[in-house]
């Protein structure tokens, strides 16, 4: 902004709030004037103001407005506002309110939405500052962000109306206007990073080092090229605007005390904060998460409709950068409205409540910083989850980057303390505590569409996220093979299976396993499994061998799903296998022995063991969908299932990523930084490549499997299968080399993550079984592209 004018300026205007006693109170002893000469001023200066003597002359003060104070004025039928400096010493170059006069003033005379300015005044002997006033617009305001008392559809169209004429004041020719001199067109990002740092030290009450630490990333990340300098209002958000009584349209845009030529993609930036406000951080208006309510448009769908209405094709430069100025700029802002409180001189009566909101804004600030703005990248626009998933895939970052990471060591650190215990197949306190705090908030049972309204798509984000935690997925109730029983039973299994079974795991009451792969057969091809399911009487009989059972040493594992051969000679190969449930307390179930991956022995995910089945006897109601479906089964299960490890797969290769670049970073190695060696830098290139194609690929599956189902879904759930292992055995692979000694030992956990991605190389099936089942596919659709051709 420019600098404060020596004089001392006086403006007004009249604006109109729909329910000015419910939005305002008598003024505030700090902030009284002379009304009579505030009376007698407004009738010898503006047309129109009622002169009748009888006709009562009121002032009341705006609840609103942390800055500059606001008030309602009314003589007879006439309604103003006026706005004015606060009183007491201020911060230099804060609360020019001259500059809002002439701004609005310019705008108004080209028809953009602003209450018409009538009167500015450079003389302070009226009331003892600078004040304006200007015309009452009727209207509609809503101090509530989440537009409480209107339908879904309304609420979307206001939000709409809202980024259209956003668009429209960044397509506004401001040296047409004549407002040369207004603000510099060059540096901005440079300049309001100096401005609202110094902003904040002259406030600063308390010393808070994350403030300091955003302060000095952004003037450390400054943008090297910024788009076209256009005017931009400084606090764009839906509170300062008045909307038509009954229609979606932008009648007024109020406040512009922060206006200024600058940057149009940080004023941008600042109006979608909202959308990564920080959870449980309380401000007027953002006391709900917008992606919780129906009808907010997504943060991408705002962003779309300006770009389109500005006719941008190129991306949005900086974005990062000017999220995380955003909230150094709200926070210091914050801080100064807090300060003001504390020195008796705030506008608004609750200014004393926003020392505590200081913190968590700069918190949010350095996680933007990071990248982690919840805005998705060119692949999540490609494969963009719906407005739910996007808003449940926010909520679970955030839960994780408060909750899961800080628990992280606690976990590792049990399970290190207990590895010749009796305790080591049991589950740390803190794990049973995280369970329950997202069960409450609803991140529960995600991977299963039926029960969380969400798409293999929508998951596949998810699934990403808590593959970059390897208890993530418990938490959640998200984790194998529980995940595959549990889709089982809800779509194969009957009423009677669902109540006894498939509710208490849904309900996080009881584990499961699966039981497929045995040690005495080449069990890649599964036809060749030879434990047998014979029928006696109203009983079906088990007897056989299955190793690498994944979750059976879990102490609350009650139900196991068997594959098992019911041979029937009058039935291909194909149709010769079934699966039935197995309680694991039944007579002559054996958990003989635990099987160890690497050295490792997953004990938090029940391990892997080999299990013995001598003549066990079950029910025939136990059996899942009846005799000769096993593969059948085995197909519905296993195509979601695969999309769900892949993307996990894919979320621990990410981990791996930062790691890697972390120690590359900080390490040097004749006489220069690791990744300034060609081949680390290499390493690193690849490494994104390969991680950007397989999460690709994935998606593509995902989507395939939501479109057209498993079946026609087949070739490409078989690629990621292949694709995503190999990528992340790589990716690890390489974090390994560059950690050196550290990477394969148990100071990081790069070599167990490397045990679990090498081992999905096998897992469901090897590579090698995959390729030919993909090769078969290939040559299935190019010879019918032939036949059409021909």
């Amino acid at each position: 902004g420019a600098v404060l004018s020596r004089r001392v300026w006086f403006l007004i205007t009249v604006c109109v709030s729909p329910s000015t006693m419910a939005d305002s109170t008598p003024v505030r002893g700090n902030h009284n004037f002379d009304e009579e000469a505030m009376e007698r001023f407004l009738s010898s200066r503006i047309a129109g103001f009622p002169q009748d003597p009888r006709e009562a002359f009121t002032v009341r003060q705006y609840r609103c407005g942390q800055s500059n104070p606001t008030f309602h004025i009314q003589k007879g039928s006439k309604e103003y506002v006026l706005r004015k400096r606060p009183p007491g010493a201020l911060l230099k170059g804060a609360h020019q309110v001259g500059r809002e006069y002439r701004v609005q003033k310019a705008l108004s005379e080209v028809g953009f939405p602003v209450p018409k300015p009538l009167l500015f005044v450079d003389d302070c002997s009226v009331i003892g500052t600078d004040f304006y006033v200007m015309e009452h617009v009727q209207g509609r305001i809503f101090r509530d962000l989440t537009i409480p008392g209107v339908s879904p559809a309304e609420r979307a169209s206001l939000y709409f109306a809202m980024i259209v004429t956003f668009a429209r004041l960044h397509c506004t020719d401001w040296k047409a206007l004549g407002l040369q001199g207004y603000g510099k067109e060059h540096d901005y990002a440079k300049r309001q990073v100096l401005t609202w740092t110094a902003q904040y030290k002259a406030a600063v009450t308390a010393d808070i080092p994350v403030m300091n630490e955003l302060a000095e990333w952004l003037a450390n990340n400054l943008p090297d090229n910024e788009q076209q300098a256009t005017i931009v209002h400084g606090d764009f958000r839906i509170e300062n605007l008045i909307f038509h009584p009954t229609e979606a349209r932008v009648i007024a845009v109020l406040d512009w005390e922060l206006s200024t030529i600058g940057n149009p993609i940080a004023d941008l930036a600042y109006a979608c904060m909202p959308f990564y406000w920080p959870r449980g951080t309380s401000f007027p208006g953002q006391n709900s998460v917008l992606q919780d309510v129906k009808g907010i448009p997504s943060c991408e769908e705002l962003i779309a409709v300006y770009r389109r209405c500005r006719g941008l094709s190129t991306p949005l430069l900086n974005w990062n950068f000017f999220l995380a100025l955003s909230f150094f700029k709200i926070a210091s802002i914050v801080q100064g409205v807090y300060a003001r409180s504390l020195l008796g001189n705030a506008s608004a009566e609750n200014a004393h409540l926003y020392g505590e909101t200081i913190k968590p804004l700069a918190e949010a600030g350095l996680r933007v910083s990071n990248g982690n703005t919840g805005l998705f990248s060119m692949t999540r626009s490609l494969f963009r989850p719906s407005v739910e998933g996007q808003r449940v895939l926010g909520q679970l970052k955030e839960f994780m980057e408060q909750q899961l990471y800080p628990a992280e060591q606690e976990v590792a650190e049990f399970y290190a303390g207990n590895e010749h215990s009796a305790l080591r197949w049991q589950k740390p306190p803190i794990v049973e505590t995280l369970k329950h705090k997202a069960k409450a908030l609803g991140l529960w049972n995600l991977f299963l569409p039926a029960v969380s309204g969400l798409s293999q798509l929508d998951y596949a984000f998810i699934a990403e996220e808590t593959g970059r935690c390897f208890f993530a997925p418990e938490i959640f109730n998200c984790q194998a093979p529980d995940t595959g029983n549990m889709e089982v039973l809800h779509l194969y299994g009957t009423e009677e299976q669902k109540k006894k079974w498939l509710e208490p795991l849904l309900n996080g009451e009881i584990h499961s396993c699966f039981c497929m792969t045995e040690p005495d057969v080449a069990s890649s091809d599964a036809t060749n499994i030879e434990c047998s399911i014979h029928r006696d009487g109203e009983s079906y009989v088990i007897i056989g061998k299955k190793w690498w059972t994944s979750g059976a040493g879990n102490p609350d594992c009650k139900i196991a799903i068997v594959m098992g051969r019911t041979e029937n000679k009058d039935f291909p190969r194909q149709k010769q296998h079934s699966m039935i449930l197995v309680p694991m307390d039944t007579p002559g179930v054996k958990v003989t022995r635990p099987l160890r991956v690497f050295g490792y022995d997953d004990a938090f995910h029940g391990g892997h063991f080999e299990i013995h089945f001598d003549n066990v006897r079950v029910p025939v109601s136990n059996i899942l969908l009846g005799e000769g479906r096993g593969f059948e089964i085995a197909q519905g299960r296993l195509g979601p299932g695969r999309i769900h490890h892949c993307m996990r797969t894919i979320g621990t290769a990410e981990r791996a990523l930062e790691m890697m670049c972390q120690r590359a970073t900080q390490r040097k190695t004749f006489g220069k930084k690791l990744f300034e060696h060609e081949v680390v830098a290499h390493w690193i290139a690849e490494c994104r490549i390969a991680i950007e194609q397989a999460r690709l690929l994935t998606l593509e599956a995902a989507r395939a499997v939501d479109t057209l189902g498993t079946a026609a879904a087949r070739k490409e759930i078989a690629m990621i299968k292949v694709v995503a292992p190999r990528m992340a055995c790589k990716v690890v692979d390489c974090a390994i080399q560059v950690h050196g000694g550290g990477g394969v030992s148990e100071d990081f956990p790069l070599a167990h993550m490397y045990s679990m991605v090498r081992s999905l190389r096998i897992a469901d099936g090897p590579d090698e079984v995959h390729l030919s089942a993909i090769a078969k596919l290939e040559l299935r659709d190019q010879f019918k592209n032939s036949m059409a051709k021909l």
